[in-house]
């Protein structure tokens, strides 16, 4: 798939752990890790926004197109 999803880097620059960001943003465990292993179909803009917030970051920190 030519979306990379870089939350897990994301998440070690600010030193986050999983829960800490599912209770931060609100999200069920499972549904970050989906999102987190690149196996999400797609993402709520409101998501993404709880999301970058809370990691103080933007969206292109999180998702990244690479061509294959």
């Amino acid at each position: 798939m030519p979306i990379i999803v870089n939350l897990d880097v994301m998440m070690a620059k600010r030193k986050m752990s999983l829960n800490e960001l599912s209770e931060k943003v609100g999200l069920t465990l499972s549904n970050l890790s989906i999102l987190k292993t690149g196996k999400a179909k797609a993402i709520r803009f409101s998501t993404l926004e709880m999301i970058c917030k809370v990691l103080e970051c933007q969206p292109s920190d999180i998702l990244e197109y690479k061509d294959e």
